[in-house]
């Protein structure tokens, strides 16, 4: 009779390893994705911070011209901004604004947009923005990107002939980061 074969230590070792590359692959989250192209503000400016954000996305049930049935309409994000160490440092709000507490405040307009990396959450942003408070912290700012969001999309159901002006809050997160001039 012959003696069955016995892994070689070296190879058992490596398929150890490559199993344990596996599990830990699959317990972390997915990567939420590369900043497309179109998102980038140019070589005009630099990143300044990122903030994150913690709200809700409003919606309003309205008629839409020209459709069969109502749907859901964006109205604003109202949501808190917090620093890298998680203290709140302002507001974000219709506008879109963005204020700080010390006063400073921008307005911004979308310049370019992308499907978000992760499924049920809002597209990804470019905005350009102008100064409209006082000097500070968010004063020099000139572009904004929306990156790495979580919910915030508009219900599914819900919005019927019986439903016009009703008001829905959706949960949402996301990072804003802020670039001003190089």
């Amino acid at each position: 009779m012959k003696n069955p074969r016995r892994p070689k230590p070296l190879a058992t070792a490596l398929v150890g390893i490559a199993l344990l590359g596996l599990v830990a692959c699959a317990a972390r989250p997915a990567p939420t994705g590369v900043v497309p192209a179109a998102l980038q503000p140019g070589d005009s400016v630099r990143a300044l911070t990122t903030v994150s954000a913690s709200g809700v996305q409003i919606y309003e049930c309205r008629s839409v011209a020209g459709a069969s049935a109502p749907a859901w309409t964006f109205l604003a994000p109202e949501a808190q901004l917090f620093d890298a160490r998680g203290r709140a440092i302002g507001s974000h709000g219709a506008g879109p604004f963005w204020a700080g507490f010390d006063g400073s405040r921008v307005v911004g307009s979308v310049r370019a947009r992308a499907d978000a990396p992760a499924p049920g959450a809002i597209p990804w942003l470019l905005l350009a923005t102008q100064s409209t408070g006082a000097a500070g912290v968010l004063s020099q700012v000139t572009y904004i990107q929306r990156l790495h969001t979580e919910g915030g999309v508009a219900p599914a159901g819900g919005c019927d002939a019986a439903s016009i002006g009703r008001q829905a809050r959706v949960d949402y997160r996301a990072d804003y980061r802020l670039f001003v001039p190089a």
